[in-house]
């Protein structure tokens, strides 16, 4: 199946209002450039700003990027449609991961229908045909009580002693209602992959899915300066086995998808707008499955400003930033290998995460090691813009 890759489907509703940056490899100059896009022109602006990471450090990144001057690249149409791999004339400029030399972090069990789903693989231990008959009987036990519950509160105390008596206490439900949230690492700063990228599924996996997400930006000193969309790919079976399996669940080559663009904050888009978006998630596969779904921000249990709090601060610094995943509600469980299966990838599905203010982002599945090798990191970043002159 072919990607969309006009500029309609990637952009936000409003992108005429937007402030969009991302970065564009440029085979030129054998290395990165940040853009800026203006209208459907996309403006290299690395002369004023060398890295996502120092524009993300300004005291006012929206203006910064309003305002640089640099050199046209060319129509938005013509970068997308160069940026898959199967089609790309490496001779030209094509779209990568809009972030560079920040940590990616991630917020898990931030929704409660997503921690009763995490409880679920721990019980199954990695068997998907266990996971139907062990949700009814957490829903018969829990009821809707954790939808009501703010974290860290009395009421949630109370229902953890309840629970613990009852023999069904969970690690999950100790960060999804107790007083500290899960925040983990989720890929290495540069490893991420972009909008019409390849994302990667280890091959050991037989029960995996997507999850579709808000990422925020932010500054080393914990200031939010825009967000983006992620797919935080998972795999259910490995994460299942062990909670101690989590980085081999979690961080494969390939596996962290962000972009199109970041959306710096500024008149037209703040926190709020964040706090109530809607994120979508589509799965079309090329057995001719389709699968939707959508996650609202407005159910999270965790305010996305006290997520951030619990990243950053005395006690963990991140002197290029970060950007964090703030998890989702969504987790598949519609059949498609056969009844009680559940949902798992198959290669070759197209995975698209929307948001009517962040644009559309939209990846094709394969194994992590089909995917496009990671070779480019922040060493090879250094090199590259010192040789430009930029350093």
């Amino acid at each position: 199946m072919p990607f969309d890759t006009t500029p309609a489907f990637a952009l936000p509703q409003d992108a005429g209002e937007a402030t969009l940056v991302g970065r564009v490899f440029r085979p030129d100059l054998d290395g990165p450039s940040i853009v800026s896009l203006r209208g459907d022109e996309v403006l290299d602006i690395t002369a004023e700003v060398v890295t996502m990471r120092d524009l993300c450090e300004m005291e006012d990144p929206g203006r910064v990027a309003a305002m640089a001057a640099g050199e046209s690249l060319g129509s938005l149409a013509d970068l997308l449609a160069n940026t898959p791999l199967a089609t790309r004339d490496r001779t030209k400029p094509w779209l990568i991961s809009p972030i560079d030399l920040q940590a990616v972090k991630a917020a898990g069990v931030t929704f409660v229908v997503s921690m009763l789903e995490r409880v679920i693989e721990e019980q199954a231990r990695g068997l998907p045909e266990r996971a139907n008959a062990i949700r009814s009987e957490i829903q018969t036990t829990i009821g809707d009580d954790l939808a009501r519950l703010r974290p860290g509160s009395e009421q949630a105390a109370a229902l953890k002693a309840l629970l613990i008596e009852k023999g069904m206490w969970s690690q999950y439900l100790e960060v999804g209602i107790g007083p500290d949230a899960e925040i983990f690492s989720k890929a290495q700063p540069m490893s991420s992959v972009g909008h019409l990228a390849e994302v990667g599924i280890h091959p050991i996996s037989t029960w995996n899915n997507p999850e579709p997400e808000v990422v925020l930006v932010v500054s080393s000193s914990g200031h939010i300066v825009g967000a983006t969309l992620g797919n935080d790919v998972n795999l259910r079976d490995v994460e299942g086995r062990s909670a101690l399996l989590l980085s081999k669940a979690k961080d494969n080559n390939a596996s962290a998808s962000i972009g199109p663009f970041i959306r710096l904050f500024d008149a037209s888009f703040s926190l709020d707008d964040v706090r109530q978006t809607e994120v979508r998630l589509t799965v079309a596969g090329e057995d001719g499955f389709l699968m939707d779904g959508s996650s609202a921000m407005s159910k999270i249990s965790r305010d996305p400003e006290d997520l951030v709090k619990q990243t950053v601060g005395k006690n963990h610094q991140y002197p290029d930033g970060f950007v964090l995943y703030l998890g989702t509600m969504f987790a598949p469980v519609q059949d498609r290998d056969g009844p009680g299966q559940g949902f798992t990838h198959k290669i070759g599905d197209i995975v698209t995460i929307a948001a009517p203010k962040l644009g559309q982002l939209s990846n094709r599945v394969v194994y992590s090691s089909d995917a496009e090798p990671w070779t480019f990191g922040a060493n090879a970043l250094m090199k590259n813009l010192s040789g430009r002159g930029l350093l």
